[in-house]
């Protein structure tokens, strides 16, 4: 690993290191971080996002795409995420990239910043927002537009709706036609379908479990208990049978016993 010093503005004293390589896989093993072109950094900080560490290495190629992660690990050609109220991941501790460049040559000028001085995060013309700023944005950004939550919500429903209604008609075109094996698939239906459960339903059957495992505990106790009489039970009998044999050889010896 090459280490490469950054602060976060220049009033910082003490830089921050990024420890930089080019990232190394099997061929094939990684699709989304292509080898010769991809540069692997550990100890990104969280305030360090995409955007900041695009235009950091961009001094040193242009640079197609960066991808940060929780731990490193092999990446897969990930979807673009469309929503923009659901799907987000928070930043939590520091972080794993992977910052893949057009060219090659930009890797290894990547790791050659590592001879320069510090690199700036935060910038005058790039402010990257921290403490009480930050918070203020962040509550800004998390209020939702009744109409535009509403608009892509509909919209999620009806392609739902579409893909369930193509999956029930190739069910429905494959019903009762063999394979290639001559075997015929059987479906059960019954006159109500299943329906999605609602919350309420979701309560129910959680109460269920909650009072079948009381229960379940409950036998428990009751059994451990009945073992426990049943020994006091044999520990009487036995005291009671000692008794009446002492008290049958008295009767005995005074010639008091008659059995018939």
């Amino acid at each position: 690993f090459a280490a490469l010093a950054v602060k976060f503005a220049e009033r910082q004293r003490s830089p921050h290191c990024l420890l930089v390589k080019e990232h190394q896989v099997r061929e094939g093993a990684d699709t989304a971080h292509p080898p010769r072109r991809t540069l692997f950094v550990l100890n990104v900080p969280p305030y360090c996002g995409p955007d900041s560490l695009s235009r950091l290495f961009s001094r040193c190629g242009s640079v197609q795409s960066v991808d940060i992660c929780d731990k490193p690990g092999p990446g897969e050609k990930k979807d673009k995420l469309t929503s923009k109220f659901f799907d987000h991941k928070t930043v939590k501790g520091f972080q794993v990239a992977y910052v893949v460049f057009r060219k090659p040559a930009g890797v290894q000028a990547a790791k050659a910043l590592s001879q320069e001085g510090p690199l700036l995060i935060s910038t005058e013309s790039h402010p990257v927002k921290t403490g009480i700023s930050k918070w203020i944005a962040s509550y800004e950004a998390s209020m939702v537009d009744p109409k535009e939550l509403k608009a892509e919500v509909d919209a999620y429903m009806q392609d739902y709706d579409k893909k369930m209604e193509e999956e029930e008609a190739k069910a429905a075109k494959e019903e009762g036609v063999p394979d290639e094996e001559g075997w015929v698939k059987v479906t059960r239906k019954g006159r109500k379908p299943g329906l999605p459960r609602t919350e309420a339903a979701n309560l129910r059957v959680l109460e269920k479990e909650k009072q079948k495992r009381a229960r379940k505990e409950l036998l428990n106790f009751y059994a451990w208990q009945h073992r426990e009489s049943k020994r006091e039970h044999i520990a009487q009998l036995r005291k009671k049978f000692e008794e009446d044999k002492q008290r049958i050889a008295l009767m005995r010896a005074q010639r008091k016993f008659r059995p018939y």
